[in-house]
């Protein structure tokens, strides 16, 4: 995965083969921050520049800065996953919210 985090905030990054730069794009929020470098060092000053700069203007307007993701998610699953996952919670003696939590953070990782 191509990605880094400041503050809160991830940032997708891509390279332009043409312009022959990283660019990399907030992720999570509908407000468009872009920013770029040609060194990995230009491109990671670059993002904290601009989550910083985000988050002044936000502050400076009085428009809240888009959080990146609340933590909840709502799932819609089919009844027999919805109670294998049930029962396979209770096997690992935790509730199914912390089951799913483990389990997707583990699953991200990889």
């Amino acid at each position: 995965m191509n990605a880094m985090t400041y503050r809160g905030y991830a940032a997708r990054i891509e390279y332009d083969a043409d312009d022959r730069i990283f660019v990399g794009r907030l992720a999570g929020i509908k407000d468009i921050a872009v920013f770029h470098g040609t060194t990995v060092d230009e491109l990671e000053t670059a993002f904290h520049e601009t989550v910083d700069h985000y988050l002044e203007v936000s502050a400076r307007t009085g428009r809240p800065a888009q959080k990146p993701y609340s933590g909840r998610v709502l799932l819609r699953l089919d009844p027999e996953t919805h109670a294998a996952m049930a029962v396979a919670a209770e096997l690992s003696g935790v509730s199914l919210n912390q089951w799913a939590v483990s389990t997707l953070k583990e699953a991200v990782q990889h």
